[in-house]
């Protein structure tokens, strides 16, 4: 095999919708380059398992593998889970290259995707100056984790939303009906909550159960298969095939 293969790898989970969700994006992902092999593994709770798929590419003969976490943030698992799997890889094939690409966030292209889903749910662009929005994610206890999602935040206030504030459904606060509330108490008229989460699962739903319980106006969806979030997937790929110091253009 000439062309790396792309093995998307996903954390997992007890709910069905995730790892249908995942396979969805995946799909996507073929359908925007076809011929690019593209294979889903899992952390945990669903199969196939990350060490299974790099044994079943090595017996087919594949030569290289651009692993690509399914994940927004860089924290535990992007930092160790994966690493130490695919270093265990390694050494039990040594004939598979395999390389780690980053993170899929921050990016435009999840901008785009939050600004997608709000729309699907009825944010129009008109409702955006007296809107307030909730930035609601999975949570982490790594530092540089939450601080891109307090950044993200920032940086969604300058597109226009009268008020941007972080929430989390785990690990860390505020929650999410708090965060909520706390922009009524500011006299926040309308209020918008986005799950910075790609898959259904019991952390989304409980997002969901806070912006219900808190008064949420609008309440988005996951970002889910978006044909934004399938592009970043392709970006990332890209960007861990090309040597450090080389352009893409070189």
């Amino acid at each position: 095999m000439t062309h790396p293969t792309l093995l998307v790898i996903a954390h997992g989970s007890r709910d069905p919708r995730h790892a249908a969700t995942v396979h969805a994006l995946t799909e996507r992902v073929r359908a925007e380059r076809p011929g690019l092999r593209v294979e889903t593994a899992f952390l945990e709770f669903n199969a196939p398992s990350v060490p299974r798929v790099l044994e079943r590419l090595a017996a087919q003969g594949a030569d290289e593998v651009v692993a690509l976490p399914l994940l927004l943030t860089r924290a535990f698992h992007a930092k160790t889970d994966i690493p130490s799997v695919l270093r265990e890889a390694r050494t039990r094939l040594p004939g598979l290259r395999v390389r780690q690409a980053d993170v899929l966030g921050p990016s435009p292209l999840l901008h785009a995707t939050l600004e997608r889903r709000l729309r699907e749910a009825g944010v129009r662009p008109g409702d955006v100056p007296r809107t307030g929005l909730v930035l609601a994610a999975a949570g982490s206890s790594d530092p540089e984790a939450i601080a891109v999602i307090a950044e993200i935040a920032r940086e969604l206030r300058h597109t226009g939303w009268c008020a941007v504030r972080p929430a989390f459904a785990s690990a860390s606060l505020p929650r999410t009906e708090d965060a909520v509330r706390a922009l009524r108490a500011e006299g926040v008229d309308r209020v918008a909550v986005a799950p910075y989460v790609i898959a259904p699962g019991r952390l989304p739903d409980r997002i969901a159960a806070g912006a219900e319980a808190a008064g949420a106006d609008v309440v988005a969806d996951v970002l889910g298969p978006a044909p934004e979030l399938a592009r970043l997937l392709l970006d990332r790929f890209d960007e861990a095939r090309v040597p450090v110091g080389a352009s893409l253009s070189a």
